[in-house]
């Protein structure tokens, strides 16, 4: 019986597609992806009103990040090309690679293209002004006075 063999990695610890010059665009692609996905999670109007965000990298190396309601892809352009920076560097990382409107946008971070896509999205305007809509900020806001139980005792069973 004749047995098989998995081909082995180098010791030098690299793959054998992986030179030097791909690590490096690859670290870049994802220190890109990790501050805009930093700047998202700073926003907590954006978190809360978003259903079903997913991400994923494109076959050309880009990032598409995807939402249902939530705000206007538009809106989450500027967002980033205000909160992504670099102390080092004068001005944003961030500049528009194509058209935006309120369904999609393309953006260029750090030299790597982002594809953002909103599905049916409602605005950031309207997330603010809709009632009843429940925010994390109200929920644990413990100085508010109401006749009711806080939003967090609730969910705490208190």
């Amino acid at each position: 019986m004749k047995r098989k063999h998995a081909l082995r990695r180098p010791k030098s610890g690299t793959s054998p597609d992986q030179g030097g010059e791909l690590s490096l665009t690859s670290a870049r692609r994802y220190e890109a992806f990790g501050r805009v996905m930093a700047a998202l999670a700073s926003e907590a109007d954006f978190i809360e009103s978003c259903r079903d965000l997913t991400w994923w990298r494109g076959s050309d190396h880009s990032w598409h990040v995807e939402w249902r309601d939530g705000p206007y892809a538009s809106e989450v352009a500027s967002l980033l090309a205000e909160q992504v920076r670099d102390p080092d560097y004068d001005g944003s990382l961030v500049t528009q690679a194509g058209p935006g409107d309120g369904a999609s946008a393309v953006l260029d971070v750090m030299g790597v293209r982002f594809e953002l896509r909103a599905i049916d999205p409602i605005g950031r305007a309207t997330v603010r002004a809709r009632p009843g809509f429940w925010r994390l900020a109200e929920a644990l806001d413990t100085t508010r006075r109401t006749n009711t139980r806080h939003p967090w005792e609730e969910l705490l069973g208190g």
